[in-house]
C-alpha cells in the first residue's frame, strides 16, 4: 500500500533551495571586472544594465543554469525522499519530478531580471558597467558565459554529496525535534477542569 507523504513540504523545501542557490549564481557570474569610479560617478541607467544582461545573454544563462540546477536537486530530492519515505512509490516520485519541472518551466525570468535592474543600478555606477559590458563583450567574457552552465553542472554534481548529507543531516535534525515535541505533549496531563459548585 503507498504511504501518504507531505510531498508538497518536500517540494517546497526543494523550490526555496532554488532561488537562493540561483541568486548565488548570478553574483558568482558577474567577477569583479569593475574600475574603480570616481565619487562623482552616476549610477548605470536601465539601459545599461539592460546592455550588460543582453551582453551576457543572461536570460538563456540563467534559464540554462536553471535547468542544470533542477537536475541536481531532482536528484538530491530524489535521494532524500527515498531516505526518508522508503516505500515510496515510482508514482509518487513522478508526481514531485513533475511539480518540480512545472514548476521552474513556469519561473518568469524576465520579470525576476527586470526586479533586479534597481539592485545592480544602486551598487554600480556607470563607469562599472561599461567596464562589465567591455569585458563580457570580449573572447575571455564570451567564454566564461559560454561555459559557465557546464562549470555550474559541474561544481553541483562535486557538492552533490555534500549537499544530500546536509539535507539528511537537517531532516534529523527536524525528526528529533519533532519527536521531542510529541513526547512533550503526551506526558503533560491534559489541563483539569475547573468546576465550581453551584
Amino acid at each position: 500500500m503507498p504511504i501518504e507523504l507531505p510531498l508538497d513540504s518536500a517540494v517546497e523545501r526543494a523550490k526555496m533551495i532554488k532561488p537562493l542557490t540561483l541568486l548565488l549564481l548570478l553574483c558568482v557570474c558577474l567577477p569583479a571586472v569593475a574600475q574603480v569610479a570616481s565619487p562623482t560617478d552616476a549610477p548605470a541607467s536601465k539601459e545599461q544594465i539592460r546592455k550588460l544582461f543582453d551582453v551576457m545573454d543572461i536570460n538563456k544563462q540563467t534559464r540554462l543554469t536553471m535547468a542544470s540546477m533542477q537536475r541536481q536537486t531532482q536528484a538530491a530530492t530524489t535521494e532524500a525522499l527515498k531516505t526518508r519515505y522508503p516505500q515510496i512509490t515510482p508514482a509518487q516520485l513522478d508526481r514531485v519530478r513533475r511539480i518540480s519541472e512545472e514548476s521552474m518551466k513556469n519561473f518568469p525570468v524576465d520579470g525576476m531580471l527586470d526586479d533586479m535592474i534597481p539592485v545592480y543600478q544602486k551598487h554600480l555606477t556607470q563607469t562599472d558597467v561599461d567596464a562589465m559590458i567591455t569585458f563580457y563583450s570580449s573572447p575571455t567574457g564570451k567564454k566564461l558565459m559560454h561555459e559557465m552552465p557546464q562549470i555550474m553542472q559541474e561544481a553541483l554534481q562535486a557538492s552533490n554529496t555534500r549537499i544530500q548529507k546536509q539535507m539528511a543531516d537537517a531532516m534529523q535534525r527536524i525528526d528529533a525535534m519533532m519527536k521531542e515535541e510529541e513526547q512533550k505533549q503526551q506526558s503533560t496531563p491534559p489541563p483539569a477542569s475547573s468546576s465550581k459548585p453551584n
